[in-house]
């Protein structure tokens, strides 16, 4: 179809249609109507109708022979031969037809939770019935607002028009929005002809970034709570103080100089050359990662140590090192606070530049509580070293040298300071306890510095290093190696915590690891204030001025990790009284793998369980991060990240339920541990910070009675606009029957792709079907809807029955992938 030049035009970008509508002027009138749907219909000028296309998709051209926008036709005209005028018109459409190509949505009935238009110079708004509460039913005419933009040329308008799309906010529905700003950034829609194979040729119209939605999601997080109570386990009946910690000011500018500079400057071997060579006793503070992990669990949350971590930095700089990461804070970050921990480092590292990180490595077993191939532990420790991690501290808790080494290795080939530990267990000072003498820590030193390490650590797990085997212990490593720096590590378990440190500080040690007073004791580390107090005016002297200011507000109790599986072992054993015949004859005990203490285990544990000779990990084969990247990409779309990938690797079900989280609530980082653990009280006023710029304004104004499907609606005011969210209620769920969901983590589950009757089973349980084959028909709006099988398999189990009513996602059958 010829289209002239200098001709006032409109383009009408529809959900299921992509429309361009050319004002002629003629004095006729034609009118070609097509087989459209009446939600694009209606509501627009007379005389708007449909030629030249095929409801599939394709293009559709409105001819227009009136003069509709007769004051535009002054605007100034393009010389493109399709579109010859700068007005765009794009209707906002929702709820979708299954079969539409331009959004895989599904059709339900749904609220609108939020509407709020885009408006502004060059704007013009035909609305439609669109409001905060309106409900879109599958029979609803799906326009919600024709939105029309002009200026001076075509890029001027299209610009115009993409700024009103960005603003516009619906919630509660799927719009066309993505699609409608691909295309307005498109090259060949902008500068060049566009016809009827446009969305053809262009099939990256389709790559649409789903939007972020964040401030309705932490509403919908919020509403939970409120409903349900905390989504995090909470060991205690405690709530959450009411009173905010204050936060104590820092100067303005950078902060001192700290070992970190040291680092950067010379490298891991001049920075343990200096550690060495400094006067004092040095510290590492625990207080972000060890300390926390010991007494609440690891539940301290990145929110509050961005809170104090500026103070540190400018209070703290002649730390040795802040140990921040590591050990269980990884997956309790994504399993329990639902925050990424890659996110904890970067953000931690901006706002303390000047003390080195500290990190807990698990030797071969990174981070996790698995073996691992060996290329997954150094490209962890790559990606750990390149997002601010300087010092590693590798153990085993067996003290097992082959998964030490290969740590060590790891961290080293990353470029970090290699920090090499040893489990201190038994009693040296001890005669008659031989099993782990001096004799053994000294011969495992030996090794430890053949394989490398920048500093020798001694860590004391269980707290059991007194006064006169830290002496000792110390004194012979410190005569054997007088230039390494040794860094002692211990557990206030005791009691003896700060007693033992002294004498190890006395005996040669550079370096003792402390938490702040409010973090310290029991199970934590010795405390500091004590620390800095007993070697004040000696030459120990630490030289630490503002720990009394530094306090954690702490909200949670004690749990801690996997790391001391012996300590429990032990305590099980006391506790039931058992003998060690009747521990060789369990059948749930049994060793893995050679263990470098004095012996071997025993055969008569193992007795016919099969063996792994050698290090577990160096039989796996390398992983493959580019595919699991791709499948990562392809679960939770183009926004993973390398950091993620790393995640994944470590833990593939936590990763996958920390996205799944987010994806549902948003970054519930962003709020305050008490609106985190306990939402906000109804009539409270707060702001949460989404982003640098951009913040919240939220109050809490009611909860609603529970409706029929077994949820509440929970109402707040957001930035001044009513709000709403529907929580289901988890205990009235209980005693409520629904139809199973189909569940996308389980590729063999089909689910319903929209709401609608059961009209055909094709298929039976145990039968044979090919990907591609047609399971069952649905039938919706007076159409029909196949439901096809997603993979070649067998159906084990079918859901549903002929005239059962599903809606969108309810389970229909499960089928078993043929192998």
């Amino acid at each position: 179809m010829t289209v002239h030049h200098n001709i006032p035009a409109s383009l009408l970008i529809g959900l299921s249609h992509f429309i361009f509508s050319v004002e002629w002027g003629f004095p006729e009138e034609h009118f070609v109507r097509g087989n459209h749907g009446e939600g694009l219909n209606k509501g627009y000028p007379r005389g708007w109708g449909l030629a030249n296309g095929n409801h599939g998709g394709g293009a559709y051209i409105f001819h227009n022979m009136t003069s509709s926008f007769s004051p535009l036709l002054s605007s100034p005209l393009l010389s493109s031969p399709l579109l010859s005028s700068p007005l765009l018109s794009s209707p906002l459409l929702s709820s979708p037809l299954l079969s539409s190509p331009l959004l895989s949505s599904r059709l339900v009935s749904s609220p609108l939770q939020v509407f709020r238009s885009g408006e502004g110079m060059g704007i013009r708004l035909d609305s439609a019935s669109a409001f905060p509460g309106a409900v879109i039913s599958p029979h609803y005419d799906s326009l919600l607002v024709k939105v029309i933009a002009s200026g001076k040329d075509m890029s001027t308008a299209a610009a115009k028009m993409h700024r009103a799309l960005s603003e516009f906010r619906v919630r509660g529905v799927k719009t066309n929005i993505p699609f409608l700003q691909n295309v307005l950034s498109n090259h060949q829609f902008l500068h060049s002809t566009v016809d009827t194979q446009f969305i053809d040729e262009n099939q990256n119209l389709f790559v649409m970034k789903p939007v972020q939605n964040r401030a309705q999601k932490l509403l919908h997080y919020l509403g939970h709570v409120m409903v349900n109570g905390p989504t995090t386990p909470i060991p205690v009946k405690a709530k959450p103080s009411s009173i905010d910690p204050v936060i104590p000011t820092v100067p303005m500018g950078d902060p001192s100089l700290g070992f970190r500079d040291v680092l950067l400057r010379e490298g891991p071997e001049g920075f343990a050359k200096a550690v060495r060579a400094h006067p004092g006793l040095l510290l590492m503070d625990t207080t972000f990662r060890d300390a926390h992990q010991s007494l609440l669990a690891t539940r301290v949350r990145t929110h509050d140590l961005k809170k104090i971590a500026p103070y540190v930095s400018h209070n703290f700089n002649n730390l040795f090192s802040l140990e921040n990461w590591g050990g269980a804070t990884f997956d309790v970050a994504m399993r329990f606070l639902y925050e990424c921990p890659w996110k904890r480092l970067q953000e931690l590292r901006t706002l303390v530049p000047n003390v080195p990180f500290q990190m807990l490595l698990r030797g071969a077993n990174a981070v996790g509580y698995t073996n691992y191939p060996d290329n997954a532990v150094f490209k962890f420790c790559e990606v750990a070293k390149e997002n601010g991690m300087d010092i590693f501290r590798v153990f085993d808790s067996l003290n097992y040298l082959p998964n030490m080494i290969l740590g060590m290795e790891a961290a080293g080939r990353a470029g970090g300071v290699v920090e090499a530990a040893i489990s201190y267990t038994g009693d040296v000072s001890d005669p008659m306890r031989q099993k782990y003498s001096l004799a053994y820590y000294v011969k495992l030193t030996e090794e430890l510095m053949k394989a490398g390490t920048h500093v020798l650590c001694i860590k004391d797990m269980a707290g059991l290093l007194k006064p006169e085997s830290s002496r000792i212990l110390i004194s012979a490593l410190r005569d054997r190696y007088p230039d390494v720096p040794i860094h002692v590590h211990t557990h206030d378990t005791a009691g003896a915590g700060v007693a033992a440190m002294l004498a190890c500080a006395e005996a040669g040690a550079d370096v003792v690891d402390v938490a702040v007073d409010s973090m310290a004791g029991m199970t934590s580390q010795p405390s500091m204030g004590a620390m800095v107090a007993c070697t004040k005016g000696t030459k120990l002297d630490t030289v630490v001025l503002g720990e009394k200011h530094y306090k954690i507000h702490v909200q949670k109790q004690k749990v801690t990790p996997s790391s001391k599986i012996v300590g429990d072992l032990a305590q099980f054993m006391v506790q039931n009284n058992l003998t060690r015949e009747e521990m060789t004859n369990m059948k749930c005990l049994r060793w893995l793998s050679p263990l470098s203490p004095p012996h071997s285990p025993p055969s008569q544990v193992l007795k016919s369980l099969p063996r792994i000779e050698g290090r577990p990990g160096a039989t796996l084969p390398p992983l493959d991060f580019d595919a699991l990247e791709a499948g990562l990409r392809l679960l939770h779309g183009d926004d993973i990240t390398e950091e993620d990938v790393m995640s994944a690797a470590m833990y593939p079900k936590v990763f996958q339920e920390y996205k799944e989280f987010t994806g549902s609530f948003g970054p519930v980082d962003c709020l305050s541990t008490r609106l985190f653990l306990d939402g906000p009280k109804i009539a409270e006023e707060f702001q949460v910070e989404i982003e640098r710029g951009k913040t919240l304004h939220i109050k809490a104004l009611a909860v609603g009675d529970l409706n029929k499907t077994g949820q509440r609606g929970v109402f707040f005011e957001l930035n001044g606009q009513l709000r709403s969210v529907l929580v289901k209620d988890n205990v009235a769920m209980k005693e409520m029957k629904f139809h199973p969901k189909a569940l996308k983590s389980v590729r063999g589950q089909v689910g319903a792709p929209m709401p609608g009757k059961v009209i055909e089973v094709k298929v039976e349980p145990g039968q044979k079907v090919e990907k591609g084959q047609p399971l069952c028909v649905l039938s919706a709006m007076k159409m029909e809807t196949v439901v096809n099988s997603p993979l070649t398999g067998v159906v084990t189990v079918i859901h549903v029955n002929t005239d059962n009513s599903l809606e969108g996602d309810d389970l229909i059958l499960e089928i078993t992938a043929e192998e």
